[in-house]
């Protein structure tokens, strides 16, 4: 039987701890999982004067940061820029969340930035940020975290246009039935028929007196749909982002550290700290 030693192991040093929520209620911890390389400006970009953007819309907490493309002809395709750049005009428009393109004229706007959309995590208990500094160990209680994403809505609006364009094509058997409507049409499956031959289809109607105009679907699935509603009637604010490099980064940087070193006392005991744990 194999002994495990870490149990022996020797304490090097200890290290005092400067708790500080002088940040609060304004740290936040975003995370970009799908992120291959420093969150800046392509050289390319940045030749042409073009900089990273960001916004929110505070009462839902979505947040976008807009990171310019690399426009190197090696790694990008003009013709692609220009397609997915209208439909995501088109998805913009349909969501009532369209830009104000300064285009010239006969220009055709193009795909000139990778979204990065947000996500929020929920906390499971108390996430603090930690950084140690002439060897203290200087925290912050962080109040949100948020993934970020890249944001790629715009290839659904190819997808709903590539629909409406071959819908009435005889191999398109429509949208599959929608599993919460209670009362789904009746569709009758049948072979195809020489181009001008009437062909039947039978169809039923749906209650109409359900709230917000969500009729005939689940209650889970009317909030989801109420809730994607307000968060794009919801207009976007404008942030400024500001790089690692920048004056502002450094003064918010050296906010972080306490300089109060009044100590701590605990005035309770091993057993309430036991008892107060959910769950234990």
């Amino acid at each position: 039987m194999d002994i495990d030693d870490s149990l022996d192991d020797e304490l090097i040093s200890t290290l005092p701890i400067h708790f500080s929520d002088s940040l609060s209620p304004n740290l936040q911890l975003h995370q970009f999982p799908l992120l291959t390389r420093p969150l800046q400006v392509p050289p390319s970009a940045e030749r042409a004067g073009k900089r990273i953007v960001s916004r929110v819309k505070p009462n839902t907490k979505r947040y976008e940061i807009h990171v310019p493309v690399d426009t190197r002809p090696e790694v990008w395709n003009i013709d692609k820029a220009k397609e997915f750049g209208a439909f995501r005009v088109d998805d913009d428009r349909e969501k009532n969340q369209e830009q104000k393109l300064k285009l010239k004229e006969g220009e055709e706007p193009r795909l000139s930035e990778i979204r990065l959309r947000s996500e929020e995590i929920h906390h499971q208990g108390v996430y603090v940020l930690g950084i140690v500094r002439d060897g203290k160990l200087h925290i912050q209680p962080i109040n949100e975290t948020h993934q970020m994403r890249p944001s790629l809505t715009y290839l659904d609006a190819q997808s709903r246009k590539n629909r409406r364009s071959g819908y009435d094509s005889d191999s398109d058997d429509g949208p599959p039935p929608d599993p919460d409507d209670p009362t789904p049409a009746v569709l009758q499956k049948k072979e195809k028929k020489a181009a001008g031959e009437a062909r039947e289809v039978q169809v039923s109607a749906k209650r109409s007196d359900d709230k917000g105009g969500f009729a005939g679907i689940s209650a889970a699935r009317r909030e989801i749909l109420q809730l994607i509603r307000a968060e794009e009637d919801e207009a976007w604010e404008n942030l400024e982002f500001c790089d690692i490099k920048t004056d502002a980064s450094a003064t918010s940087f050296e906010s972080m550290f306490s300089q109060n070193n009044d100590v701590l006392r605990c005035d309770s005991d091993i057993t309430t700290f036991v008892k107060g744990i959910k769950d234990l």
